[in-house]
């Protein structure tokens, strides 16, 4: 891969161009990438309300009416409804595993087969969450199968 880097200072803000032979999974994840360096969440807990990168994020979760982000440590609450965490989270690494959950499949370490051709998505802290087998098919695509 060749990085090419042209400081110009008559422009108003970076603009990223990829040229590549076909769009494989290191374009993607360049593109995501690029995508997630301006996003930012908001989330609350009882103690106030935080800044959040989407890379700290392992999952977000609809509860009873309230969207949750689940970091390694803590548990915050959204303003935003899920499809608009989706959306702005478009373009990065979230996918879509249920009608109530999204997943940062920057801390997906594990696939497992589970009942009804759901599937298991085991994150780098140990938890577990479950895919639908209506989304399963698109997270097996997500990683190549």
């Amino acid at each position: 891969m060749k990085l090419t880097v042209e400081e110009r200072p008559d422009l108003e803000e970076a603009e990223v161009t990829i040229r590549c032979p076909a769009i494989d999974r290191r374009v993607r994840a360049i593109m995501a990438t690029a995508n997630a360096v301006d996003c930012r969440l908001l989330g609350t807990d009882g103690t106030g309300t935080f800044i959040v990168e989407p890379s700290e994020v392992l999952y977000a979760e609809t509860v009873d009416g309230r969207t949750f982000l689940y970091g390694r440590d803590r548990v915050l609450e959204s303003p935003l409804r899920l499809y608009e965490l989706e959306e702005a989270l478009a373009g990065t690494e979230f996918v879509r595993a249920s009608k109530s959950l999204i997943v940062n499949f920057d801390h997906v370490r594990a696939l497992r087969p589970y009942l009804n051709a759901r599937l298991e998505l085991v994150l780098d802290n140990g938890e577990s969450v479950i895919a639908s087998r209506q989304y399963a098919p698109a997270i097996k695509q997500k990683i190549g199968l």
